[in-house]
């Protein structure tokens, strides 16, 4: 089981919401929203300075599905960050449901993927965070 301080990330195309909990309080918080449109080095070094600032031990990322829980192209895109973010920081990366969280936090015209983060992060404690890995970190870390 992992302890300590968690990132989780709710990753798009254009903005990537990252959250901030914690295994002892169970609890998330919107962190920021990293602005992925300005190139792929950006991003990491954005997600590189969120690690070393807080120094999680864990990661968690948002896996959107269609409502019946297929794949659809974000599906997979998500899955790809994921395995980047294990390969990157060789830190434990976790996958979890995020079917429901933006309609949870939507709000007009306004950017929430920071608070779509901390939904997925929180559902995540709630759930006893469940070690659901995407496939390639399973094989790295030796798993099945």
């Amino acid at each position: 089981m992992v302890e300590g301080i968690v990132l989780g990330f709710d990753f798009g195309e254009k903005r990537i919401g990252v959250a901030v909990g914690a295994t002892l309080s169970a609890s998330a918080r919107p962190l920021l929203i990293i602005d992925a449109a300005k190139g792929r080095e950006a991003k990491w070094q954005a997600v590189a300075g969120l690690i070393a600032e807080w120094q999680p031990a864990a990661l968690v990322v948002g896996l959107p599905t269609r409502r019946d829980g297929t794949g659809e192209p974000a599906t997979f895109m998500a899955l790809n960050f994921a395995k980047r973010l294990y390969g990157r920081f060789r830190l434990p990366v976790f996958m979890t449901d995020e079917r429901f969280s933006s309609v949870v936090v939507e709000e007009a015209g306004k950017a929430f993927d920071d608070k779509s983060a901390a939904v997925i992060l929180q559902q995540w404690f709630d759930e006893g965070c469940p070690e659901m890995t995407p496939a390639a970190v399973q094989i790295a870390e030796g798993g099945s």
